[in-house]
């Protein structure tokens, strides 16, 4: 009798798979739309201080040129380009969301292919197959953590970011098939990136710029560990579900095997990945939508005396608290995860898809007018909303008047996802917004062209060229 696959043995053969047959058009659109968006928000990043930092160190570290360094002129190891340029895809927080799992798994994963399929030659196509496995199987590790009686993820109320954990391992699966690996190597390239990942979320709450950089070490990590597997390193075969694997170490006795190969490469999470259409954390969106409507309402902020912001409770403790720093945000960074300055961001300014870039600078941290709206912004639990939560990030907005009036508008289906999904032009909208803030400004429709070219180009090299910088 045949000994029923492993699941780590079950992922690499869907990869082996995948590098055999091919996807379908449908789900290499889906990874072509998400290279878009993330790689003008990896333009848009690239003179924050993450980004050139990181890029400082990997020029230090030198190598062999394989792979372009986003905006930065040079080329670089796989690997040392991937820490770059997976640093830059996660430095706005503008990247893509796995829901109930509440990951961003392009941010990892997509980097590493991109540099791998660049050093190596591969086709667009074999990229674009490699990501959409990595991005697969990085959701589906997330949702081996999603506690369903809880409804919440238990990566993230451990403090665990379970975006460059399960990622590191996504970020492995994609380089090993593009590297060639059989299907005995990109299982021990997943075992061997399950010894790899890491991230805690504390950034989150009380400052530091260190989370940003988590997607880039997890894409580094997942190709280092994929090269590893090329050189003859191994991984273990229980890697994922033995007494000692990932999610044991991880989740203990929360973890949900099944949620990783039930329906794996039949039924895809990629396609219901959600897209922010603004650049501020995820959980702050339904608050922002919410306030829009009422500012488009004829709402002023002179008007209001008071606000409620009504959330999931889990969701507080990242757009809430501490209290007093969210309703006075250090900097733009710090006010992207605050929810009383983006409700105030939202009746006070806007631009792109509703908030820009512009409303996350410094200096509209420090904008007078932001700062006392948001002071009058109470942040409270919700009981619909942790009803809803986490299949969806919702919220509710209540205005108190300077006449007594109540005004009352709810989100619960987040803008950018299946339900309420952004069109190719608003993706196309939001990503002239980001490159045109960049080094490739006078050259934004070219990029998009060459990105939305994905699927029928002959190479890399139109894409990679633009990128350089």
């Amino acid at each position: 009798m045949t000994a029923a696959p492993t699941v780590v043995q079950a992922i690499a053969a869907l990869a082996a798979r995948t590098v055999r047959d091919g996807l379908d058009e449908r789900l290499r659109h889906d990874v072509v739309r998400r290279y878009l968006d993330l790689l003008g928000n990896s333009v848009a990043a690239t003179e924050l201080v993450p980004g050139r930092a990181v890029t400082r160190l990997v020029t230090a570290w030198g190598g062999r040129e394989a792979a372009t360094v986003i905006g930065a002129g040079l080329r670089a190891p796989a690997a040392s380009a991937a820490l770059v340029n997976g640093t830059l895809a996660h430095s706005l927080d503008f990247d893509d969301t796995h829901l109930p799992s509440v990951l961003h798994p392009s941010a990892a994963v997509l980097p590493a292919a991109l540099a791998v399929a660049e050093a190596t030659g591969a086709a667009p196509t074999a990229m674009l197959d490699a990501a959409a496995v990595g991005v697969e199987i990085t959701c589906r590790l997330g949702m081996a953590g999603y506690d369903r009686d809880a409804r919440a993820s238990v990566f993230f109320d451990r403090g665990q970011h379970a975006t460059s954990i399960c990622g590191t391992l996504g970020a492995a699966c994609a380089a090993a098939m593009l590297l060639g690996l059989d299907e005995d190597g990109i299982a021990s390239a997943i075992g061997i990136a399950a010894s790899m990942g890491a991230g805690v979320i504390e950034a989150n709450r009380t400052g530091g710029t260190v989370k940003r950089v988590h997607c880039g070490w997890a894409a580094h990590s997942g190709v280092v560990a994929a090269e590893m597997a090329a050189a003859g390193i191994t991984g273990p075969p229980t890697v994922i579900e033995g007494r000692f694997g990932f999610l044991q170490a991880w989740l203990g006795e929360h973890a949900d095997a099944a949620a990783v190969t039930d329906g794996l490469g039949e039924r895809w999470e990629l396609p219901g990945i959600f897209f922010k259409p603004y650049p501020c954390n995820h959980f702050t969106h339904a608050g922002i939508d919410a306030a829009l409507r009422l500012r488009d309402a004829g709402l002023r902020p002179e008007d209001v005396r008071s606000i409620e912001l009504g959330a999931p409770s889990s969701v507080l403790r990242t757009i809430g608290e501490p209290a007093a720093a969210k309703a006075r945000p250090e900097s733009g960074y710090h006010a992207a995860f605050s929810g009383p300055f983006t409700v105030a961001s939202a009746l006070v300014g806007g631009g792109g898809l509703g908030l820009s870039h512009d409303d996350f600078t410094d200096e509209a941290a420090r904008d007078p007018r932001r700062l006392a709206l948001a002071a009058t912004v109470t942040c409270v639990p919700d009981a619909r909303c942790d009803e809803i939560f986490p299949d969806q990030l919702p919220a509710v907005v209540r205005v108190t008047t300077t006449d007594g009036r109540v005004l009352e508008e709810r989100t619960d289906v987040n803008r950018g996802g299946p339900q309420h999904p952004l069109s190719d032009d608003e993706l196309a909208t939001k990503f002239a917004g980001n490159a045109r803030r960049s080094f490739v400004a006078d050259r934004a429709d070219d990029l998009a062209t060459a990105v939305l070219g994905l699927g029928s180009a002959p190479s890399l090299a139109a894409l990679v060229a633009l990128l350089r910088g």
